[in-house]
């Protein structure tokens, strides 16, 4: 009587580790080829966005103090450190949205020229210092998200509300959300800034909405 042959336990585990290693193998060559490929910037954009911590961030700007560079918009500087391939460090105020005046395809808003006025005067050329938030430190064109304190004490974007100047962001929570809303409201109650003359159909379309 003749004996059935029957499969060694072991040919499958063989054949998945052959599998498991050529696909190594492949995986290996891919991420090679992209870093040697033409969407190398991108590549290299991607690992170092998807990589970056926010420890990172805390430990180079967080309580640090920097020369404000530039003034882009109400709400947003650049300060004289360097940030991946840029020569300076975008940062867009936490917490507040001022009437833009620079965006693409967007006219100037009602009260825009204004703040952006009110935060050059403030911040343009004098050592500020950063504090980041633990709920995010950026957003999502890789600008940092921070708060900025004055040579006189203050906070610069406390005093965009307070001044009737910005409209407090209730589109992202931070650790300072129902303040910035406290200070919005009590700037339109007194009709500071922008709250004296501005209409529903100029504010900002996401604050129409809410």
């Amino acid at each position: 009587m003749s004996l059935k042959r029957t499969k060694p336990a072991f040919a499958i585990s063989r054949r998945l580790r052959n599998f498991l290693f050529t696909l190594g193998i492949l995986l290996a060559c891919l991420l090679i080829a992209l870093d040697h490929s033409s969407l190398r910037p991108k590549w290299r954009h991607y690992r170092q966005s998807a990589g970056q911590s926010v420890y990172s961030d805390f430990e180079k700007y967080d309580a640090k103090t920097f020369t404000v560079v530039k003034v882009v918009d109400g709400d947003t500087i650049d300060i004289d450190t360097p940030d991946g391939g840029y020569s300076h460090t975008r940062i867009r105020l936490w917490g507040v949205d001022t009437p833009e005046t620079k965006k693409p395809d967007t006219p100037v808003m009602y009260f825009g020229p204004e703040a952006s006025e009110f935060t050059t005067k403030s911040a343009l050329g004098k050592s500020v210092t950063v504090y980041l938030d633990k709920t995010n430190t950026r957003d999502k064109y890789s600008r940092l998200l921070a708060y900025i304190l004055l040579p006189d004490g203050s906070y610069l974007n406390e005093l965009l509300l307070s001044e009737g100047y910005a409209y407090a962001d209730f589109r992202f929570r931070h650790s300072f959300y129902n303040k910035y809303k406290q200070l919005e409201s009590a700037a339109r109650s007194s009709k500071k800034g922008l709250w004296e003359k501005v209409t529903p159909g100029q504010m900002p379309p996401w604050r129409q909405e809410n």
